[in-house]
Formats: C-alpha cells, structure tokens, sequence
C-alpha cells in the first residue's frame, strides 16, 4: 500500500525541520532574522520570566507555536537532556533533508555535492554552508555525527543562508559515500600531499568531493571510498588551505568550468 499525497507532503515538510536547543542557543537562532521558526517546545518546570519571557516574546513576534511539556517529553524531541535547559526550537530549512531524498529523485546528468568528514567547527561550517547556498551547487552532505552541529553558531557563521541552503543530512557519511557511488557519482577526497589536481577533474557528471577534517584531513574510512584522491596547487611554500575557503573553490567550481 502506497503512501498517500497527503501523508508524503506532511513527511516531507517535517524532514526539513532542524531543531535547536538550549536556553542562549534558542535565544540567539530566533534572534536572526531570517529564522523561520515553527514550534517552540517548553518545560513545564521553566520559571516565567527573565530569558525565557524573551524567547517567548521573540517565538510569538514571529508565530511560532508554543507548545508545554514536561521534562521527560522535552528530553524526547531535544534528544539531549543534559544539555536543553527546558527549552527547544524547531526552524523550518527549505533545502535541509536526508539524502536519500535527492537519490531518490530522477538522477540529473551532472551534479556537484560537498561532503564533509569530521568538519568540527562552527564558524567553518556556517561558512561552507553560505557558500553552497550563494552558488548553486547541487548539495552539501553533511553527517549527523562527527561534525559540528547545526545551531546558533552556525546559523550565525552561515548569515541566515542555513535556511535555504540544499543540506543533505546523512547518519554516516561511508554509508552515504557508497550510495552515491552506486548511484553513478564520482567521490573525489581533497588531500594536500595528492599528486592529482582538482583541475583535472572534468566539468560535467555526478561528483561528490570530500573535505576533510581541519587537522586531520579526510579520514582512513572515508578515503578508501574515494575513486581518486585530488589536491588543489599551491605556490609561495603554502601547505594549504582553510577548509571553508577550499570548499568555497569546489562550491563554485561548476560555474567557473562552465
């Protein structure tokens, strides 16, 4: 029995749904303006007043619904308890849903998708995410795990671009790489000591580049998924990179070889 318009479209709106917790970190992400909360979840046991007042303020100026739990409820939807303070928010992101949704669509001919392995910290991957969403490119996967998450800092770091940005969230990123493999795409690990130059790789088809860790690079499990692993030239005795600048560089790669 086949799943019905109704039922889809209601599963596909709550895939794009990020959630946020902690008292400052739900304070400063309804602060952005270009939030698009949906629900705010509350203990029962929060005090009135003080920030809380603030966050209910801020939740209702932009309709939010405000919806009371008790702790054990809010430890369920905030999956932290240790850490929520009573307090978690939902935010609608349009682009923001797993990847098996963009598999799952009719393959296009060529497609760019960054993937990120182990990427821990915020202001980096608020500036990745701003620059997959200023270019176009197809989308960024992003694991659940390892990486940093997705919350104020981010939102911050990203200008707001969170919201829109095509991220394609995944559980772990060896299961997604060998997906996309399947799928037909090319997974390509960026690695300062690689002999290869990303201006080798062709223009077109379905390519998926990794960046790795900030200190580490691309990881052992990770670069064994990779067809080949590419480097982008350096001169001046530079080493490297920022991963943030070199996703940048791939991000717009598809308009500049255009």
């Amino acid at each position: 029995m086949s799943d019905s318009d109704n039922y889809r479209q209601k599963k596909q709106f709550f895939n794009q749904m990020l959630t946020v917790y902690g008292r400052k970190p739900v304070l400063e992400a309804l602060q952005e303006p270009s939030a698009r909360p949906y629900r705010l979840h509350l203990a029962s046991s929060n005090k009135p007043g003080g920030i809380i007042a603030e966050i209910m303020a801020l939740a209702e100026s932009k309709a939010a619904e405000i919806v009371w739990h008790d702790r054990q409820e809010l430890s369920r939807i905030s999956r932290n308890s240790k850490q929520d303070q009573g307090v978690a928010l939902d935010l609608i992101c349009e682009g923001y849903r797993p990847y098996q949704e963009f598999l799952g669509q009719e393959p296009a001919a060529s497609y760019d998708i960054i993937a990120l392995d182990r990427i821990t910290n915020p202001q980096n991957l608020g500036m990745i995410i701003r620059s997959v969403a200023a270019s176009g490119c197809a989308g960024l996967l992003l694991p659940e795990k390892g990486c940093a998450k997705l919350d104020a800092l981010v939102i911050k770091a990203s200008a707001g671009t969170l919201f829109r940005a095509p991220v394609l969230r995944c559980q772990q990123l060896e299961q997604a790489l060998d997906d996309f493999a399947a799928a037909g795409a090319n997974i390509y690990g960026l690695s300062s000591h690689a002999k290869t130059s990303i201006g080798s790789t062709a223009a077109a088809g379905r390519n998926v580049f990794v960046l790795g860790n900030e200190t580490d690079g691309v990881s052992e499990a990770v670069a064994r998924r990779c067809n080949k692993l590419i480097s982008i030239p350096m001169s001046n005795g530079v080493e490297s990179l920022n991963v943030a600048v070199t996703a940048s560089l791939l991000a717009f790669r598809h308009l500049l070889q255009s």
